[in-house]
């Protein structure tokens, strides 16, 4: 699964991208898989209030199931202008 950060996730982490094998049933469970990753996988994901995400392109919740996804994308939320 490829897994995709923008922002400043990005910048903590130090990638825009990177495939995991994962066997995470639901988005909260792989930010928890996630965490364990590096210190800066950590505090990236220390306060999911501030963090949004799309499956497979689609805007979705921490509950959502990541079974079948191919790709999962994490970032700050959007402000129009």
């Amino acid at each position: 699964m490829d897994i995709l950060y923008f922002a400043w996730l990005r910048e903590r982490i130090g990638a825009s991208k990177e495939r995991i094998e994962t066997k995470a049933p639901t988005v909260s469970d792989l930010v928890e898989e996630l965490k364990t990753l590096s210190d800066a996988h950590a505090l990236a994901f220390s306060d999911m209030a501030s963090v949004r995400v799309a499956v497979d392109q689609e805007l979705t919740d921490m509950d959502a199931s990541i079974t079948s996804a191919r790709e999962v994308a994490f970032f700050p939320p959007m402000t129009g202008g």
